[in-house]
Formats: C-alpha cells, structure tokens, sequence
C-alpha cells in the first residue's frame, strides 16, 4: 500500500478511528488500527466486539491495500507531525511514514488476524446533526455509571413515526428529549437501548455534518446494531454498537408532574447561584431550596466549618391555594447543576408536589410563557433533617 494525505486529515482521521479502541483489549489485535486504501480513498477503522469506529477520508492513492498497526501510537504520531503531506507505505512486515524532515517506522500487526466489521444497518431514518447532539447532551446528564447495572448506563431511543425520543435514568434522576426526525418510512416504529458514553461520543464527532443517519439492524431491546453516520467536508464517519440488553424501567408517568407550588427564575442567576453555594456543601448532604412568595434562597453547610446562603428573585406560584405545599426542598448539588446545564432556554421552571416527591425541572423562552415539553428533567429530592 502507498498513499498519500494532508497532515491534517490523516490526524483527524486517526484521532476519530483511535477514539474507539479499548483501553485494555481481551486480544492484543484489537489495539490496531486498520488502514485501507482503494479506488474510493482510505479508509481508517476501530473494533473492540462492541463498538466499530470507521472514518473515510479522500486521499492519493498509488497502490492499493491495507495494514495494520498499533492505534494509539499512531494517533500520538499523526498529532505531531509538522504542517506538510503525509506519505504512508506498508509492505507485509513494517509501514513507513513520512512527513517532512520527520520519518517513522512501525510494526505491522497480522491483517489476517484482524476481525470482520459488522455492517452498518438498513438506515432507519436521519436527523440534523447539531440537533441531535444537542439532544444527546441534555439525556446523558441523567445516564448511569455504574457498570453492574448496565441497563441504567444506556439511553432508550423510541421511535414512533416522525417522532424521536430519548430517555435516560440513573434512579435518582430522569431525562427525557423529544424531537422530530425524519424516518425512512412512515409508520416506523422501535425502540433500542443503546451505551449513553458511545452515544454521546458518535453526537459529538458527528456535529460538522449536516445530517446523522441512524440505522437498527432490529426494533428488539438487547438485540442487534445500531448504526450512526454522518458526513461533511469529504469525509464519511461510521459508527455501530451493540444494543444494550435487559428491560429499561417504566419511568415515563414520572414525568407527568402536576405541581402545587411552580417556581420560575432565570437560568442563569440561579445557576450561578447553585455553584456559589455548592462550594460548601458537605459530601452526600442537600442544598436547600427556601421557597417563600417573591423569592428562593439557597443555603449550604459543611458542618460548623462553613455555610453559604443566596437569595435568587423568582415568580412563586400557589396552584393548590391556602399556605404553600413546600416551603424548602433539598437537591443533590450536582444533579441540580447538571439539570440547568442541559435546560437551553433563558428561564427555568420547577414543578413540586409535596416535600421528598420529585421535582420536574424544564425550560421556558419568557418568564409568563408555557413550560417546554420537548424537554423533562425529573430530580428525586432528598429528605431534609428534621
């Protein structure tokens, strides 16, 4: 094989097909990165048995064929070769790179060796890019880290015609993103459980394009590929997971919070004011949400060492009448942080019920204006002392 690339494509090629290698493979092979050069350009891709990274970029080719070599080290290379064409050759033991002044010599790994790429899915429909990772980035905020309880690591995408959902939970909070799309036939239908960490990565490396084109292999829990591609810019991105299996709980009615005390305020006062306050917030212990008529005020403590309190204004509605359902409400810091992060929108609007009963948090474009329902963010709030 001997091709021929700009410095800056290869780098980025490498640096987005290096992405998906395991950081500790079952099998030595799986830490090569396999190249492949034919009349359509060069192709760089990624393979741990669970997730596939392949990346096509346009390139000279001069002979076609393929090699193999270490991922990492490659992608260390490919981001600090000086600013000129990259020539990169293989024969059956060794490939050599040249750039410039600078010249180096790897270790092919047995091609043979190397396992067969799933195929991409049949596409099942396509989305705008930046819409998309937008949407991702505000579900994965409530996705699960906890790999014994793999089932609460993934994000539920639900398919029902031109609607798209995306749920997430963790146990103690929720996230639910609706959007329109664009599916392949009318009357389609799924849902699939994929790894919110994949999930995320592919939104983010996939936003320069135009548009993202899922693909299910099946419309089973547990079963099966999904696929994402995106192109732009001559390049093609690639990219399939496994789905996730077991069953996703039932945490949709959930969302269906009607409250007896809504407050409003802008986003971001009281997210400024969350990070305030939080900075003495004692570990696994609330921050404190006062809510009176005209106003919240936020208060922290870790022990006698140190307190914080600041008062935000708000608009302070009694929907149940009579004296208020919940005058002091304890959030987990993080979560609540995390929540306005996601909420894109100038003002933000908490439903609550009754103390220790969860909380919706969603958007609002004008402080008197309907609360955004594309977009639902549930927070279990914690038991105050006393």
């Amino acid at each position: 094989m001997k091709i021929r690339l700009e410095r800056d494509v290869m780098a980025e090629a490498v640096a987005w097909a290096a992405r998906s290698l395991p950081s500790r493979p079952s099998v030595p092979i799986l830490a090569g990165l396999m190249i492949k050069a034919d009349v359509n350009g060069v192709s760089m891709s990624s393979f741990d048995y669970e997730t596939s990274a392949r990346v096509q970029v346009a390139a000279d080719v001069m002979d076609e064929g393929e090699a193999l070599v270490s991922g990492r080290l490659l992608a260390d290379i490919a981001k600090s070769l000086p600013n000129r064409p990259v020539d990169f050759s293989s024969d059956a033991i060794r490939a050599e790179l040249v750039c410039g002044p600078a010249r180096f010599t790897l270790q092919m790994l047995p091609v043979s060796d190397y396992p067969t790429l799933p195929e991409m899915p049949t596409a099942t429909g396509e989305v705008a890019s930046d819409v998309l990772a937008h949407a991702i980035a505000q579900v994965v905020v409530a996705a699960g880290r906890d790999e014994l309880l793999p089932v609460f690591t993934g994000v539920r995408l639900e398919i029902n015609g031109d609607n798209l959902s995306l749920l997430a939970t963790d146990r103690y909070r929720m996230a639910l993103k609706e959007l329109a799309w664009r599916p392949a036939s009318s009357g389609a239908e799924g849902a699939a459980l994929v790894p919110a960490r994949v999930l995320s990565e592919a939104a983010r490396s996939m936003a320069g394009g135009e548009t993202v084109t899922l693909a299910l292999s099946n419309t089973g829990i547990g079963e099966g590929l999904i696929g994402l591609e995106g192109a732009g810019a001559g390049t093609t991105r690639q990219l399939t997971t496994r789905l996730l299996g077991g069953e996703f709980p039932k945490v949709r009615h959930l969302m269906d919070i009607r409250p007896n005390v809504a407050v409003r305020c802008k986003t971001d006062e009281i997210m400024a004011s969350v990070k305030r306050v939080s900075l003495v917030a004692e570990r696994n212990s609330p921050l404190r949400m006062l809510i009176s008529d005209e106003q919240i005020a936020l208060e922290a403590a870790s022990g006698d060492q140190a307190q914080a309190s600041e008062a935000v204004s708000a608009q302070v509605e009694n929907v149940a009448g009579g004296e208020l359902a919940i005058t002091a409400a304890g959030f987990n810091p993080h979560y609540l942080s995390d929540a306005l992060t996601a909420v894109d929108t100038p003002y933000v609007h908490f439903s609550f019920t009754a103390p220790g009963k969860p909380c919706l948090v969603q958007g609002l474009d004008e402080i008197d204006g309907d609360p955004k329902d594309d977009y639902k963010h549930v927070i279990m709030l914690m038991r105050l002392p006393g």
